[in-house]
């Protein structure tokens, strides 16, 4: 499922910034350059709605980003994520005997060349 909030950068006087997200009360983070940042704010994101969701909380709705107000040099913009449930589910398929056992023998975990194959095939 995509997520897409407004982010504010405050830029610090060492060139690092601190990222608020004004929708998500206690989601922040720091980044040492502003492409570290925008990594950062991503992943702060994305971890704090999986808590959310995982512990059954409502997740709010984002604001628009023209109505975050900002001062001085800090700068409001919009983050992305896709948060895909990511837990493993069991799937029962049919491979040939012989295949099967050449996957035995070579050590090859067919749980991780399926998923291999699948994630090339959708992305």
């Amino acid at each position: 499922m995509d997520y897409i909030y407004p982010a504010v950068f405050h830029p610090n006087s060492d060139g690092s910034y601190t990222i608020t997200f004004p929708d998500l009360e206690g989601c922040i983070s720091e980044g040492k350059s502003l492409a570290n940042t925008m990594y950062m704010a991503h992943s702060a994101l994305k971890e704090w709605l999986e808590y959310l969701k995982d512990k059954g909380f409502d997740i709010p709705a984002a604001s628009p980003v023209k109505s975050i107000i900002t001062s001085g040099e800090d700068f409001a913009t919009l983050i992305h994520i896709d948060l895909k449930e990511n837990f493993a589910v069991r799937r029962t398929v049919s491979i040939p005997k012989w295949m099967d056992e050449k996957a035995i023998n070579s050590g090859i975990s067919l749980s991780r060349i399926l998923q291999e194959a699948l994630l090339k095939k959708f992305v």
